[in-house]
């Protein structure tokens, strides 16, 4: 298959639910700590990931690895989006900004745990993904999400300052406009670094703090504060 994203009609399997559930089950594992919430578990069980991968990867979409979504870059392996999401601590309401919005599925966990009194803001560099992403929520139906094509290590400002700002790119540095735009309060998670990259919480008050999750693998953040 080319990296030509097919928006065609997803078509039921009756197979989809029980793969869920059992993908849910293999992450319950990681519940407890810095691993995957129960609010974070619950809100996966509620977004179909089928609708967020290329038809040829439907039947692999509940396995916990990465799966391509073409132009080089890929769907986040479940475990993955689960830490990243139980990291930021999300209330209902809240105004979350993601960066690397690929095919939408990372921004519709987001949009579940936010609820419909929140709203999402996705950005993605590559327009035929962020028209991919808002085709495949529209047909998720989620309406608290907004993807936009653009740099994202520029942020969005025009809807700043965000609760949470969640990043599934990995950068040389965190952006300073991401820094800026974020909430006092606020959380960020963000891979950071080239070959040898580790997952960061980062924490905005007085002063800017950070804590390392752990090592992770992401493709690039290519942007003016990017690589």
């Amino acid at each position: 298959m080319t990296d030509t994203i097919l928006n065609t009609i997803r078509l039921p399997n009756t197979n989809f639910e029980r793969l869920h559930e059992r993908l849910i089950s293999q992450l319950k594992r990681r519940i407890g700590g810095d691993h995957i919430s129960e609010q974070v578990l619950a809100a996966m069980r509620n977004v179909p990931r089928h609708l967020f991968v290329r038809e040829s990867d439907m039947a692999k979409a509940y396995e916990d690895y990465p799966l391509s979504i073409g132009h080089g870059q890929t769907i986040s392996a479940p475990h993955i989006v689960g830490i990243m999401c139980s990291l930021l601590e999300i209330e209902k309401g809240m105004k979350i900004l993601e960066i690397g919005g690929g095919s939408g599925y990372h921004a519709a966990v987001l949009a579940e745990l936010t609820g419909p009194g929140g709203m999402v803001y996705a950005i993605e560099r590559i327009t035929e993904l962020a028209e991919f992403a808002r085709q495949n929520l529209t047909d998720a139906g989620y309406e608290n999400v907004v993807v936009t094509a653009g740099d994202g290590t520029l942020g969005l400002p025009e809807h700043a300052p965000y609760d949470c700002i969640t990043v599934a790119c990995a950068a040389p540095a965190v952006p300073q406009p991401l820094v800026d735009q974020l909430k006092r309060g606020g959380r960020m998670t963000i891979p950071i670094g080239e070959y040898t990259q580790e997952l960061y919480l980062i924490h905005k008050n007085d002063v800017i703090s950070n804590e390392k999750k752990g090592g992770v693998v992401f493709v690039p953040l290519i942007g003016e504060y990017g690589f």
